[in-house]
Formats: structure tokens, C-alpha cells, sequence
């Protein structure tokens, strides 16, 4: 039976997380206390103390989530045979697998956060998510619209968030609607992730990750853009930077490494989004879990 570790993205955040493991587990103290001389803040703090509206700055949400993802990763000694994360969760997964180091992870990720949160002040964008609506029309809609709108996070076969120029989402919204879909939903977002407006955080996070140290995986990574499992160094690079701009095609990599062997789902990290949308992708996988 293969087993496949999943880890979260921005949103699974919360006060208080990642406090229990750092009570309980001295490795787990050590990478906290690391992070924060790294960062050169007080992320530990924020993570276990700080507001519902501290945590969801850009800037600290995406370290904050890779930090206690890795720490469960690393303290639970998981040995994987395959892995995937949504989003952001690809770099944590990248250092679950032993593609990059900790600290190498973190420090791509604070790059890849602050060059986001420039892109969202820079040029005002949002996202929605769309329920019950077909993946082909909601891709001819976004097609249609004038501006920039393009389906941003298939995250099952019910629910795909656009994303894109305001006028434009609220744009395709209104034709979604109209066309029958079940609930067009406006997120509370700071701005137009994976989309074309990410392009300059795309540019900012290119020479970073070129200059970072990859290693071949100890399995395989589903990477976003393509749902494809991936062991090359270089492939992994291209498609980490891709994934700024393209779609997060979770519902296919969920069905890909269910085809490819895995029986059994383990979420790492804070939250249980995950295991929520593995559940309703593939409804047939009964061993799903959670490490937190």
C-alpha cells in the first residue's frame, strides 16, 4: 500500500498553531526557534499568540504554514512514496522529501511571501470560488470576460476559484450565475493568486530559486501546474516558478496519484482543507488522516 503525504497552503492558518508540537517535541522547538533567526522576526510568536488578522498577511501566513507543516513532517519521521502540497504547500512537500533543506525552503518561501504581497498592493486583484459549475464552461467564461480572469485552484470536481482583475471576477461571476452555477462566492483574499498579475512576484522568485539547491527527491512530487509526479532537479525548479502564474490543479493530482498506487492520504500541517477535498475527489481512498 502506498502512502501519500499532502501539505496546506495559505488559508489553514490559526492563532495558535503549531503550539502543541513545539511544547511536545524538542525538534520541533529547535526548527521555531531557527525559523525566527532565519526571518530575522518573531514568527513563533505570531503563530501562537498573534490576531486572526496578524496571520493572514501574506508575509507571514505562507512561513507560518510551512513552518509548522515541516515541523509535524519532520518530527512524525514520515517516509513517504509520494507527496504533493496545494500551493504553497509544494515547497513544504519538496522539504519533506528531502529536495531541499529547511532552511533553504524557508527562505525560498519568505521570497516567494513578500514578492506576493508587492504583486497584491502593486495591482488590486481578488478570487472567487465557484460551486457547482462545470470545469469546461467556467473555463470558456473566464476566456470570454474581458481582463485578466483565469480558473486559479481546481480543488474538486465541485468547486474551482477564479482569479484575476476585480471587474473582471465580479464580471465572470455575474455570467456564472446566470449561467445556473450553484454559489459564486467572493474570497477574503489579499489578492489575484495564480494568475497572470503574479507575473512580477514570478520574476522576483526566479533568480532565488535558480541559486537554491535541489536534490533529487526521495519520491515522487505531484507539482501543481501539471499533476504530474516529478524527480528532476531542474523540472521541479521550472514548475515551482510556473506555479505562480498557472492554475493549482489539486483535483487531477489527487486522481493521478490515486491511480498511480495510493491507498492511503496523510495531511501535514495545520487544518484538515485537505483531507476534506481528498475525501470528495476520490471518495473510494477510506485510510485519510491527519498530522498536526
Amino acid at each position: 500500500m502506498k502512502k501519500a503525504y499532502v501539505f496546506p497552503g495559505q488559508g489553514s492558518q490559526f492563532t495558535g498553531m503549531g503550539q502543541e508540537l513545539y511544547v511536545r517535541d524538542p525538534q520541533a522547538r529547535d526548527l521555531f526557534d531557527a525559523a525566527d533567526s532565519i526571518l530575522g522576526f518573531g514568527l513563533r510568536e505570531i503563530m501562537f499568540s498573534g490576531s486572526a488578522d496578524d496571520l493572514k498577511a501574506t508575509a507571514v501566513t505562507q512561513p507560518a504554514v510551512f513552518l509548522h507543516s515541516v515541523a509535524a513532517a519532520l518530527c512524525a519521521g514520515i517516509r513517504p512514496d509520494m507527496v504533493a502540497g496545494h500551493s504553497l504547500g509544494e515547497f513544504s512537500a519538496l522539504v519533506a522529501a528531502g529536495a531541499l533543506s529547511f532552511e533553504e525552503g524557508l527562505r525560498l518561501v519568505s521570497i516567494r511571501a513578500h514578492a506576493m504581497q508587492r504583486c497584491c498592493e502593486a495591482v488590486p486583484g481578488t478570487m472567487a470560488a465557484i460551486i457547482g459549475g462545470e470545469a469546461t464552461m467556467i473555463e470558456e467564461v473566464c476566456s470570454q470576460t474581458p481582463g485578466v480572469v483565469i480558473p486559479a485552484n481546481y480543488n474538486n470536481d465541485g468547486q474551482i476559484v477564479i482569479s484575476g482583475e476585480v471587474a473582471a471576477v465580479q464580471a465572470a461571476c455575474a455570467e456564472l450565475k446566470a449561467r445556473g452555477v450553484k454559489r459564486a462566492l467572493p474570497l477574503q483574499v489579499g489578492g489575484a493568486f495564480h494568475s497572470p498579475l503574479m507575473e512580477p512576484a514570478r520574476k522576483e522568485l526566479a533568480e532565488a530559486i535558480e541559486k537554491a539547491d535541489f536534490q533529487v527527491p526521495a519520491c515522487p512530487i505531484y507539482q501543481n501546474v501539471d499533476a504530474l509526479p516529478h524527480t528532476d532537479p531542474d523540472e521541479i525548479r521550472h514548475n515551482l516558478l510556473m506555479q505562480l502564474t498557472s492554475p493549482v490543479r489539486w483535483t487531477q493530482t489527487v486522481k493521478n496519484m490515486v491511480a498511480d498506487g495510493a491507498a492511503a492520504f496523510t495531511e501535514v500541517g495545520p487544518g484538515t482543507v485537505l483531507q476534506g477535498l481528498v475525501r470528495k475527489i476520490a471518495p473510494a481512498v477510506t485510510e485519510i488522516a491527519g498530522i498536526a
